[in-house]
């Protein structure tokens, strides 16, 4: 079970103290952090490290209860920059508020991280699109039915209703698109949806999604990218499709496959992340 938070404590004050533990262990101080989803740990390898902390050992920070998610914090430069990796995130299927899902984004923002790049894996559901290519996320739908910003908000993070016209920065998505060029690797751009889960969808509910305008579907980001404009941190996302859900031609499931697929498509996402995080 998902670790008990104490979430009437100011918030502030529990990100300070979570940021103090990480200095208790490292100086180190990135410009960007970088988010690994479902079976994407491989980019922390060409990360210069400097220093690995497991969540366990910072307050309040969950601890994932999902296989392929690590659960610690790598410091190091990666392409001559200054970042920190998370290898392993939260999702609500877990049992985690929003709020515990998204603390560690706050924390990396307190410790001097200025832009968030989001990676995942998803379910393709755009026809031209095949498993085993990367998306440039351009913007998403929440269906979680449920916000990380609800409740008292902190005006020393960000506002009480924060733009989000824009969820993911334009200007980094050019980044992307020329260090893709550059590195001849495909890469869609589309709309993100993220559902609750752990059930996958069902046929009516992929042409639902489809209809309503996203491309890829997953179970989590959204809820780390509202957090993250709402402090005013520039997001770039990137997905891998690792399924294609075409509800007339639709597949079991296997989510050793699944993983499979992520890894196989990895080391071109471990290329373009590298390659933008050196134009920053």
């Amino acid at each position: 079970m998902p670790a008990a938070v104490n979430e009437s404590q100011d918030l502030a004050q529990r990100v300070d103290a979570a940021a103090a533990a990480v200095r208790e262990q490292t100086n180190h101080e990135p410009r960007v952090g970088i988010v690994l989803g479902t079976g994407l740990g491989g980019l922390v390898e060409q990360v210069s490290t400097e220093a690995v902390i497991p969540y366990g050992q910072i307050p309040d920070f969950p601890e994932p209860t999902v296989e392929s998610h690590s659960g610690r914090l790598v410091f190091g430069a990666l392409g001559g920059t200054p970042v920190v990796v998370m290898q392993g995130r939260f999702h609500k299927y877990e049992g985690y508020s929003l709020q515990q899902a998204t603390f560690p984004i706050r924390v990396l923002k307190r410790l001097g991280a200025e832009t968030l790049i989001v990676s995942n894996v998803s379910g393709g559901m755009n026809p031209l699109w095949r498993a085993g290519e990367l998306v440039l996320i351009d913007d998403h739908i929440n269906l979680l039915g449920d916000n990380p910003l609800v409740g008292p908000n902190d005006d020393s993070f960000g506002p009480r209703f924060p733009d989000m016209s824009e969820p993911y920065d334009r200007g980094l998505q050019q980044v992307a698109i020329s260090a893709a060029m550059d590195l001849g690797i495909r890469l869609n751009r589309g709309v993100y949806v993220a559902w609750t889960g752990p059930a996958l969808e069902t046929r009516a509910e992929y042409r639902m999604l489809r209809a309503m305008g996203a491309d890829i579907v997953g179970m989590s980001t959204v809820p780390e990218v509202i957090v993250a404009r709402h402090m005013g941190m520039p997001v770039l996302g990137v997905s891998i499709i690792t399924d294609e859900c075409f509800p007339d031609a639709l597949r079991v499931a296997v989510l050793s496959e699944i993983i499979e697929n992520a890894m196989g498509a990895e080391p071109d996402l471990t290329r373009l992340i590298t390659r933008v995080v050196e134009r920053l």
